[in-house]
């Protein structure tokens, strides 16, 4: 039998399905991200720690492997002290590095997009479990499934064929547990021109939807065109609109130099800060049907050329 017609049946299944892959969110890709971020060899990925430092090189990894650009100070690399405030012992100082890649899409301006990757470790620190005060808090909701979002969205955006009207520049920021310190310490040393940023998108616990309760979108009331771009998007989901642009994490390092943002988190819940969070528990199509939902309010966003920021408190 003639084998030609078969390799090349091959060869054009290969492309279809690799474009299939391209182009959308894979719930595949966001369970191998979470699953090894919230593994416990990871141990929990306390600033400082080893497992940390394996989480940052993944990320580095998988920004290099999808085709971002480096946009660190030494690489896609963003090193900074880490100063530790000691519940029993005297403050310490923690190296620490935010994981930074770049979109370069030519354009004058850039929307950031950002996720933390620490977690709690096994040091008992900030830990609300308590049976399993130092046992290894795994995060897999707080943080894993924000990282795994930004890594996706990365993916989608450079894989969709499309030169987009902005540049995107996506953060993976370490230390937020311990007081947002990457996210101030980037906005405090930007590798891009501040004044050339769009605006901010946060994901801080994405991985937990509750159909009850929803998602919350927190900072709508940073710019006057959050609410018309809401109100242009579809999803299944059921989501609240926040007016404040704090809310508890990294956006409000950005917000406080006076930069839109919107926070995407979907409620606390039992296993918060506890020694359960793990990827099992992780709703995987929902934490999918939210990356499709921001990737809507990202490509309205850039239908405006400015994005005035309104001040909420």
């Amino acid at each position: 039998m003639n084998t030609f017609p078969r390799v090349v049946f091959c060869i054009f299944l290969s492309f279809c399905l690799i474009d299939i892959c391209c182009g959308q969110i894979d719930v595949e890709k966001l369970q191998k991200h979470v699953s090894y971020l919230a593994s416990d060899a990871l141990k929990g990925r306390a600033t400082g720690s080893k497992g940390n430092l394996k989480a940052a090189r993944y990320i580095e990894k998988e920004m290099k492997r999808i085709g971002l650009q480096p946009k660190g100070e030494e690489g896609y690399r963003q090193y900074f002290d880490a100063k530790i405030a000691g519940q029993y012992t005297h403050d310490t100082i923690r190296k620490a590095q935010n994981i930074i890649g770049f979109l370069d899409n030519q354009a004058a301006k850039t929307i950031v997009i950002g996720a933390h990757y620490d977690h709690l470790g096994t040091e008992g620190i900030f830990s609300k479990d308590s049976i399993h005060r130092y046992a290894i808090h795994n995060g897999a909701d707080d943080n894993a499934s924000g990282v795994a979002g930004l890594l996706e969205l990365a993916r989608y955006f450079v894989t969709n064929n499309v030169v987009e009207s902005y540049n995107l520049l996506f953060i993976a920021f370490g230390a937020e547990e311990w007081g947002l310190l990457g996210s101030k310490y980037f906005v405090d040393n930007p590798t891009i021109d501040l004044k050339c940023i769009h605006w901010m998108l946060n994901m801080d616990m994405i991985g937990r939807y509750n159909p009850s309760t929803g998602l919350l979108i927190i900072g709508v009331g940073t710019s006057v065109a959050f609410d018309s771009i809401l109100n242009q998007v579809e999803t299944p989901l059921k989501y609240n609109r926040g007016k404040d642009g704090r809310g508890g994490s990294d956006q409000i390092s950005f917000y406080d130099k006076n930069i839109p943002v919107l926070f995407f988190h979907t409620n606390g819940h039992e296993d918060y800060h506890c020694s359960t969070d793990d990827a099992d528990k992780v709703d995987y199509e929902s934490l999918k049907q939210i990356l499709e939902l921001e990737i809507q309010i990202i490509q309205q966003s850039m239908q405006y050329e400015q994005l005035e920021f309104i001040w909420t408190n």
